[in-house]
């Protein structure tokens, strides 16, 4: 069916035990299937699946940064059955079905890469990205026309707080408020350190504790400044972070495994031994 024609089509469940086809309308009746039957699947709305996506998506970055492909085909299994998940109880509300969803996105590929479709020729990526973003703008401001209007900044994206912050960041450059180059996004980081410091610095725990408040916001101005960083260098603050944590399990995974190979447990450590097996394994990484 079309969003066209408005009819919408909710799936038949599956009978009996289902085998494992590779086919997208299989796995849509196994989805209905579960809604009828699996009492978990029946109690759940879309909005109380929104911690389950935003969850999945993180998973999958994870699973590409770790690079197995068992890993990474059972992440991407578990974010498309979020979209088939939530397309199933749309369906069943009679506003929208898998089908809409698909022909959505297919127009919007179409729409948004007429250096493919048209006669419009884009020299490289960065021209392409150019121009991806000149047709969402005509996006909104179509959608401002059937009076969705929005504030510039609320064209940000949902995400993580990184991605937030790296989005508004963008937004406003393009509003003109930025520095030309990376200098003055620097001296803001430092600004931003030295009060975090003044915060900390010469205070008990207790008079830090008391002023919590007040250091949560000095600690939340100097993520936003490091992540005003990454956006000069034209880097993924997300990702950067991302590939950080990556690399730290990593490093605890060496530590934990040397210490198995020693006899030992981690209860049976401490910081010193460990902070030298840290040393190790960034040797060991260098090895690689």
């Amino acid at each position: 069916m079309s969003i066209s024609d408005n009819k919408t089509t909710v799936p038949k469940p599956v009978q009996g035990t289902p085998d494992a086809t590779g086919e997208l309308a299989d796995l849509l009746a196994l989805m209905a299937r579960l809604r009828a039957d699996c009492p978990w699947d029946k109690k759940q709305t879309n909005h109380s699946l929104i911690p389950y996506a935003i969850e999945e998506a993180y998973e999958l970055g994870e699973a590409v940064q770790g690079d197995d492909d068992e890993d990474i085909k059972g992440e991407l299994g578990d974010v498309l059955l979020q979209v088939v998940f939530h397309c199933q109880m749309y369906a069943e509300q009679g506003r929208f079905d898998m089908s809409d969803v698909i022909t959505t996105l297919q127009e919007k590929l179409v729409r948004r890469h007429p250096h493919v479709f048209e006669a419009e020729t884009l020299k490289d990526d960065a021209a392409v990205k150019v121009r991806w973003d000149e047709i969402k703008l005509e996006e909104q401001q179509a959608r401002e026309a059937r009076g969705k209007s929005k504030r510039r900044l609320d064209q940000v994206k949902a995400g993580s707080a990184l991605m937030q912050a790296q989005d508004v960041q963008k937004q406003a450059s393009k509003l003109g408020f930025d520095w030309e180059g990376i200098a003055g996004a620097v001296d803001k980081l430092d600004e931003e350190i030295a009060e975090l410091k003044h915060e900390l610095t010469d205070k008990s725990t207790a008079e830090v504790k008391a002023n919590i408040r007040e250091v949560e916001k000095e600690l939340g101005d100097c993520m936003f400044a490091l992540v005003n960083v990454a956006r000069k260098l034209n880097l993924d603050a997300e990702t950067a972070t991302l590939t950080c944590v990556h690399k730290f399990k990593s490093r605890f995974g060496y530590i934990e495994e040397q210490l198995e190979l020693a006899g030992k447990q981690l209860k049976d450590s401490d910081i010193i031994e460990m902070d030298a097996l840290w040393e190790a394994a960034k040797q060991h990484e260098r090895s690689l």
